[in-house]
C-alpha cells in the first residue's frame, strides 16, 4: 500500500492483487522481525510492551482483543503519534479476512506503513466454532512463513458481550505476549 493514510488492509488499485500479494508473501526473502517474543510468565502485566491492535479489515475483532487483552485500539487505522508504536494485526480466519491480513504484511514488508511502527505479529481470529478448513489453513501458512501469527478460538461469550472471562486457554501465547496472562478473572 503506497499510501501511509489508507487503511492496511486497504486493496491496491481497484483490482483483486490478492494472488499476486500473496505470492510476494510467500517468496518474501525474509520474516517481518518480530520485535517482542513475549514477556517470561513472572513479568508484571504493568511491564509487558504495549500494543496498537490494527484491524485489517471491517469485524476482524480489533476492538475485543484490546478490551480482553489490553492495548490500543486503532480500528482500521494505523496507530496515531501517542499510540504504542508495536502492531498487532488483526483480522479473521475467513478467506476476505486472510486475504486483507496478506496485504496488510505485504505494506509493511515494502515499507508502506508509517515509518516508526514496528509489526510484532498477527492475530487470527476465528470466524466460526471448530476446526479451520483445510483450503483456509493452506492460505495462513505463507502468513506464518514472514511473521509470527496468534490465533484466538471462537468463543461464544464475545459474540454475546461478554468479555468478562478469562482470555480462551487456546489463545494463552497471546496472553503472554500482551501481558494478559493472569489479569483477568
Amino acid at each position: 500500500m503506497a499510501d501511509a493514510h489508507a487503511h492496511p488492509g486497504a486493496r491496491p488499485g481497484t483490482g483483486n492483487a490478492t494472488g499476486a500479494v500473496a505470492d510476494a508473501v510467500t517468496g518474501a526473502p525474509e520474516r517481518v522481525p518480530a520485535h517482542a517474543a513475549g514477556m517470561p510468565a513472572g513479568v508484571p502485566s504493568a511491564l509487558a510492551r504495549r500494543y496498537s491492535w490494527v484491524a485489517t479489515h471491517g469485524g476482524a475483532g480489533a476492538t475485543t482483543l484490546a478490551a480482553v487483552y489490553g492495548g490500543h485500539d486503532c480500528g482500521r487505522d494505523w496507530p496515531g503519534a501517542a499510540a504504542p508504536r508495536s502492531v498487532l494485526l488483526v483480522a479473521r480466519t475467513h478467506a476476505a479476512g486472510l486475504d486483507a491480513a496478506v496485504r496488510a504484511v505485504e505494506t509493511f514488508r515494502r515499507g508502506g506503513a508509517p515509518a516508526g511502527l514496528d509489526l510484532d505479529a498477527v492475530v487470527l481470529v476465528a470466524d466460526a466454532p471448530g476446526r479451520l478448513p483445510r483450503q483456509l489453513a493452506q492460505r495462513v501458512r505463507p502468513i506464518e512463513a514472514v511473521i509470527d501469527v496468534y490465533r484466538v478460538p471462537w468463543v461464544p461469550d464475545w459474540r454475546l458481550g461478554d468479555l468478562s472471562g478469562r482470555p480462551p486457554r487456546e489463545a494463552e501465547p497471546l496472553a503472554r505476549l500482551t501481558g494478559a496472562a493472569g489479569r483477568r478473572g
